[in-house]
C-alpha cells in the first residue's frame, strides 16, 4: 500500500513541474493580468519612471523584490534603491553594503541609484526601533534627489515580519501623508488580517531566536497590528503571503493569477519572474548571508518567482 503515500508526493511534483513550466514559458518579466497601462508614463511624455525601492537590509531586494525588479527593468523603468541600514546585527555592516552593490550589478542598476545609510537610531535588530519621522525624512531626502515619481516597499506585515520591515512601511507612509500626492503616483496594497497574524518565515524564526527577543516581538506585532487598521496607507507594496503560498514556490501562480483576474475596486498585478536563476544569483551575491536556510528559502519561496503589487 505505500503506492497509495506515492501518489500525493507525485502529483506535488508534477505541478510544481508544471507551474515552473509555466513561469519559464514568458519571454519576458510580464503581469497578470496583461496590462500596458501598469505604470504608464506620467507626465511630459517620459516613457519611463524613476522608482525608488525602499528596504530595511542588504539582501531584501534579492530575497523578496527581484520579480518586481526585473519587471520594471524590462519595461525601461530607472530603478533606485534606498536601503536604511548596513545590516550590521552580526558585525558585517561593511560587508553586507559591498554585497548589495555586488546583488545590483546582477539587477544591472547602476551602482550610483543605490544608496545604503548607516543612521546611528536605524541599526539592525529584532529589538531596534525605528523613528517613523526620521525614515520620511530620509526618504524624502532621496525622493527630491532623484526625482522620484514612485515608491516601492514593504507592506506592513514587511513579508518576513521582521520590525525592521515594518518600521520601513510606517515611515514610507508616513512621508507619503505628510507630503500628500505631489508628483508622486500614491500607491496602496493592503495585507489581509490572516496574512498579518500568520505564521513567520524559516528566516525570521531562525534569526528570532538567535536574537532572543521573542516576547518583545509579539508587543510589537500587536502595536504594529492596531496601527495597520487605523492608517492610511500609500505606495507600492509588497504583499505578504500567508505560510503555504510563501513556500508552494511556482505553484502559487495559479491562485495569484486567479485573484489578479477577478474584479475588485483595487486591481491586483502578479508580477512573473520568467528567470528565477537570476534571482538566484542575485541573492548568492550576499555570500555573508548564503546560508543553508536563506538557499532553501530562494528556492520554496514564491516571492522568487511571483510579486503581487496592488493599486489604490
Amino acid at each position: 500500500m505505500a503506492w497509495i503515500w506515492m501518489l500525493p508526493a507525485a502529483g506535488a511534483v508534477l505541478l510544481w513541474a508544471i507551474s515552473l513550466g509555466r513561469i519559464l514559458s514568458s519571454p519576458a518579466p510580464s503581469s497578470l493580468p496583461p496590462n500596458p497601462h501598469l505604470l504608464p508614463p506620467l507626465r511630459d511624455d517620459r516613457r519611463s519612471r524613476n522608482v525608488l525601492l525602499v528596504v530595511a537590509h542588504p539582501d531584501d531586494e534579492s530575497m523578496f523584490f527581484a520579480p518586481t525588479i526585473f519587471f520594471l527593468k524590462s519595461k525601461g523603468h530607472n530603478i533606485h534603491i534606498l536601503c536604511m541600514s548596513q545590516g550590521n546585527a552580526d558585525g558585517l555592516g561593511h560587508t553586507r553594503k559591498d554585497e548589495l552593490y555586488y546583488a545590483c550589478d546582477t539587477f544591472k542598476i547602476p551602482r550610483k541609484q543605490v544608496k545604503v545609510l548607516d543612521h546611528p537610531k536605524l541599526q539592525d535588530g529584532f529589538h531596534e526601533k525605528w523613528d517613523h519621522g526620521l525614515l520620511a525624512g530620509l526618504t524624502m531626502e532621496q525622493v527630491q534627489l532623484w526625482d522620484i515619481d514612485t515608491i516601492l516597499t514593504f507592506d506592513s506585515y514587511g513579508v518576513s515580519g521582521h520590525p525592521n520591515h515594518q518600521d520601513v512601511h510606517h515611515g514610507i507612509c508616513k512621508y507619503l501623508q505628510e507630503n500628500g500626492q505631489g508628483n508622486i503616483e500614491a500607491w496602496e496594497l493592503v495585507s489581509l488580517l490572516h496574512e498579518i497574524l500568520g505564521p513567520p518565515s524559516l528566516d525570521f524564526l531562525v534569526r528570532l531566536i538567535r536574537s532572543r527577543f521573542i516576547v518583545e516581538r509579539n508587543r510589537q506585532c500587536i502595536a504594529f497590528l492596531n496601527f495597520s487598521m487605523l492608517s492610511l496607507v500609500k505606495g507600492i507594496d509588497l504583499a505578504s503571503l500567508n505560510i503555504l503560498r510563501k513556500y508552494s514556490g511556482p505553484v502559487d501562480i495559479w491562485l495569484s493569477s486567479l485573484i489578479s483576474s477577478s474584479t475588485s475596486k483595487r486591481p491586483m498585478y502578479t508580477l512573473i519572474n520568467s528567470s528565477p536563476s537570476r534571482s538566484y544569483q542575485a541573492m548568492a551575491a550576499h555570500k555573508s548571508q548564503w546560508v543553508w536556510y536563506r538557499r532553501l528559502f530562494v528556492m520554496f519561496s514564491s516571492y522568487t518567482y511571483i510579486n503581487i503589487l496592488q493599486k489604490v
